[in-house]
């Protein structure tokens, strides 16, 4: 929630969920088999919290990877978007954009170890709250 869905810099999440809520269909780059680790802004509130809290000296001066610990392909971020919405939008498909990593997933097992992070909000546990929050306030991305 709360992630513009305009701009030059948009996130994948937003964008999407602007789409639908309007009932356009998106651009995917590539055939949307790229995956990327997605978490939810409490899960990383979380990781914050329990770094800055941490009494294990072990986690002191470490460099953390915060997410999910899950893969989900764009195809799968956006199917899950539509059924939030009840929609049967389908995305357009572009050129894969150069440079693009394929696919991303993060090793959370250090943050787990020593600051004993445990993200609670799963990816669809998170679209449905952000979907909720974009579709009440849609007024401001007009």
């Amino acid at each position: 929630p709360h992630q513009s869905p305009k701009g030059a810099y948009a996130a994948v999440i937003p964008l999407f969920m602007d789409a639908v809520i309007n009932n356009e269909a998106p651009t995917i780059n590539g055939d949307g088999n790229f995956s990327r680790d997605f978490t939810y802004v409490a899960n990383v509130v979380q990781a914050n919290m329990k770094a800055l809290f941490a009494e294990n000296t072990e986690a002191e001066n470490q460099v953390y990877n915060v997410a999910f610990g899950e893969s989900t392909t764009l195809l799968e971020l956006f199917d899950a978007i539509k059924k939030e919405a009840g929609s049967d939008l389908q995305p357009n498909h572009g050129p894969f954009r150069v440079g693009d990593i394929p696919h991303s997933l993060a090793d959370v097992s250090k943050a787990k170890k020593l600051l004993n992070y445990d993200p609670k909000i799963s990816v669809q546990e998170g679209l449905k709250v952000a979907f909720n929050w974009y579709k009440a306030n849609r007024k401001y991305f007009l």
